[in-house]
């Protein structure tokens, strides 16, 4: 058990994705992918205003940020040009904010309900697992790189409905304790229940990682919030 207080809930956001420059600001629906994530936030039933940070360095990231009057941790301009290691320098963060846990959000998937990552939040915090990470489950047929099937087999005959579940990472929730950080550990060591698996529904996890995605999730987006 965590006490909630504890927990902070930070968005990592920059211009610089490789991928899709730029996509923070890029109009989506009317507005950005950042507005999206930082309003959907502000009306978690779980966390205070207190307790959400948005980490970023540029300035347009940031007059976003004091539009929607949100924390701003700012992060360096070699974090947000970070490609993950070291980690202590992407999680710049994790010794400098007052909080034992930490819970991040993906400000790319627009899909992603308030009501889910609530429920994440609960979770962790209600569990004395270490860290915890967002999958999908999926009921299909899987193979390896020696192409040994690794789906959990009840019945001989090919059978999505028998056949059992694999996880796989919905890259939308993520958890852990702050220190970790420090010691290169985020979430876990990846052994069983360690992180322990927070299960989303597939629909909310569309990730906007290439230009030709916007046009997607548009349409995916406004047919949600009709």
């Amino acid at each position: 058990m965590k006490n909630i207080r504890d927990i902070c809930v930070i968005v990592q956001a920059r211009l610089s994705s490789q991928r899709s420059p730029n996509k923070m600001i890029k109009p989506f629906c009317d507005t950005t992918l950042t507005d999206i994530c930082i309003q959907k936030l502000l009306k978690s039933k779980v966390i205070s205003k207190h307790s959400f940070f948005m980490s970023v360095y540029e300035k347009e990231l940031r007059e976003i940020c004091r539009k929607n009057n949100v924390n701003v941790f700012l992060r360096s301009e070699a974090s947000a040009k970070s490609e993950g290691t070291p980690m202590t320098e992407i999680f710049e963060w994790w010794n400098k904010l007052p909080f034992k846990y930490v819970v991040m959000v993906n400000a790319c998937c627009p899909l992603l309900k308030i009501e889910t990552i609530d429920k994440f939040i609960e979770a962790y915090a209600n569990s004395d697992s270490r860290g915890m990470f967002g999958v999908i489950k999926k009921k299909n047929y899987f193979w390896n790189s020696d192409r040994e099937c690794i789906t959990p087999l009840t019945e001989d005959v090919m059978n999505t409905k028998t056949a059992g579940s694999l996880y796989e990472a919905a890259h939308c929730l993520y958890a852990g304790r702050m220190e970790d950080i420090g010691k290169g550990i985020w979430m876990g060591k990846f052994k069983p229940d360690d992180p322990e698996l927070f299960v989303v529904e597939e629909k909310e996890i569309f990730d906007i990682d290439y230009p030709w995605q916007f046009k997607v999730g548009e349409i995916l987006y406004e047919a949600e919030n009709r």
